[in-house]
């Protein structure tokens, strides 16, 4: 079955830098596009980052473009998300999906990342 268990989140300072992980299994990793959507307190699921299977293409939301780096390797079937210059707002849950967009069709537990001096 289709799984994915993301990894890096905690807490962290504003202003400072995280990398999230996501191992997938279950699934043809190097055949599916991938995303990170993440669900702060209070508010819905935001499409955070995106990429296509080979890597071709990327997509950021406007709240983290300059911010973030997505990335993956199709050996490891891992995805990544650099962030640099966290800022309160970054702080959700952050989960790792197989789809585009919000048209996903499976999702992590989510790791939660907490900005905060």
């Amino acid at each position: 079955q289709v799984q994915l268990v993301e990894s890096g989140g905690g807490l962290a300072q504003p202003g400072g830098s995280l990398r999230l992980s996501c191992v997938a299994s279950g699934f043809t990793f190097s055949n599916s596009h991938m995303s990170w959507v993440r669900q702060a307190p209070g508010k819905g699921l935001e499409w955070v980052s995106g990429v296509y299977n080979d890597g071709s293409v990327t997509y950021y939301a406007d709240s983290v473009k300059g911010r973030a780096t997505i990335a993956r390797d199709n050996a490891k079937n891992t995805l990544y998300l650099q962030m640099v210059r966290l800022t309160a707002e970054d702080t959700a849950v952050y989960y790792c999906a197989k789809g585009w967009a919000e048209d996903f069709d499976y999702r992590g537990p989510g790791t939660q990342v907490t900005v905060s001096s």
